[in-house]
């Protein structure tokens, strides 16, 4: 099955997601958006993992989990990968939390590359993707409305508790990915591992 770990968002902060979706949308530009519902801040992606090992999976999670405190994350800029003037992925920073995302981020690659699951070839970047361009149509004038909207999530003061990490089953639809909780790991009181 397909499987990624991320972390969940309120419905409030998908809901302001969705409405600076919609100004973005306003240039015209070729991009699968993110629906709203599904968005998240993904910890890893798995990609396919054989059903059996999904236990396995979510023990080390549940370990991450229990030695990692509950944390505030506070949406930063917005931007784009590679680069804000020529964007393919649309996403959102955060600075509060970044620290905890990364050091969490980094104990669950290593424990799972331990069990066989291949480490990024990447350095992990805390970002909540909302979007990808599908061509280049109106790119110019969408990475103008992201330079215009940059600040925004931070101006907006927009930040949530992290209490737990999931891990996801997505299948792939021609409507577009349907993801299923298979574990859900609530941080405990413990200190982030070294």
């Amino acid at each position: 099955m397909r499987t990624f770990i991320a972390i969940e968002l309120p419905e409030e902060v998908k809901e302001y997601l969705r409405r600076l979706q919609g100004k973005l949308k306003e240039s015209g530009a070729d991009v699968k958006w993110a629906a709203p519902r599904n968005i998240h801040l993904t910890l890893k992606f798995l990609g396919e993992v054989d059903e059996n090992k999904t236990q396995e999976i979510a023990v080390l999670i549940e370990k991450t989990a229990k030695t990692t405190r509950s944390f505030v994350i506070h949406l930063s800029v917005l931007g784009g990968f590679p680069a804000i003037n020529s964007p393919r992925i649309i996403w959102i920073g955060i600075d509060k939390g970044d620290i905890e995302v990364k050091d969490i981020a980094k104990n669950l690659e290593e424990s799972l590359e331990a069990i066989g699951i291949p480490a990024e070839d990447r350095k992990f970047h805390s970002h909540i993707t909302i979007g990808r361009t599908r061509s280049s149509l109106n790119r110019t004038s969408l990475a103008k409305t992201l330079n215009e909207l940059k600040n925004s999530p931070q101006a907006e003061n927009i930040e949530f508790p992290v209490r737990k990490i999931t891990l996801f089953k997505s299948t792939l639809t021609p409507k577009g990915p349907i993801y299923e909780i298979i574990k859900e790991s609530f941080l405990g009181t413990g200190t982030l591992l070294p």
